[in-house]
């Protein structure tokens, strides 16, 4: 079977993949770059547990081919780290398998970015795009509502954001 080598900027890094046609950006990342934060959940776009941020807006890359990243910023959630997003959902104990909590994670930050200071309405709407099927998502949403403030405040100066590891999960 074809494959094509891709150039595809992943959380800042130039990567050179091989995809067929049909390969989804979900199965390379975690098949070839190994970042398995993205998780396959329904693979047909209802759960969101893959969702990645591309080019500023979050993705499903279950229904993402490989090929449409070719040329866009592709950011996961191994790309997150010392993130308001992050930051405030291991604040709130926002997760509890955490199985979609990287998909929440990149709702709430495409969020944080595309709209700081968003209103419950809006940020209601962002979240619909994921379930979860272990909480009550209350967790989530005060997650999502401090990260969306943090997003609004402006910088302190002299403040640095918090140095943390990358980990592939």
């Amino acid at each position: 079977m074809r494959r094509d080598e891709l150039a595809l900027d992943v959380n800042g890094e130039a990567c050179r993949v091989l995809a067929r046609g049909a390969d989804t950006l979900l199965e390379v990342l975690r098949g070839q770059l190994g970042l398995t934060g993205a998780k396959p959940g329904c693979e047909n776009g209802d759960c969101g547990a893959c969702t990645v941020i591309v080019d500023g807006a979050p993705i499903k890359s279950c229904m993402m081919l490989a090929q449409e990243a070719a040329g866009r910023r592709v950011r996961t959630v191994e790309g997150l780290a010392g993130t308001a997003a992050q930051q405030a959902f291991v604040e709130r104990f926002a997760f509890q398998c955490g199985y979609c909590t990287s998909g929440f994670l990149m709702v709430a930050q495409a969020l944080c970015e595309a709209h700081p200071g968003a209103d419950e309405a809006r940020m209601l709407e962002w979240l619909r795009s994921n379930i979860c099927r272990c909480t009550g998502y209350e967790e989530i949403r005060a997650a999502v509502r401090d990260a969306v403030a943090r997003a609004k405040a402006p910088a302190v100066q002299g403040t640095e954001p918090v140095a943390s590891a990358s980990r592939q999960g």
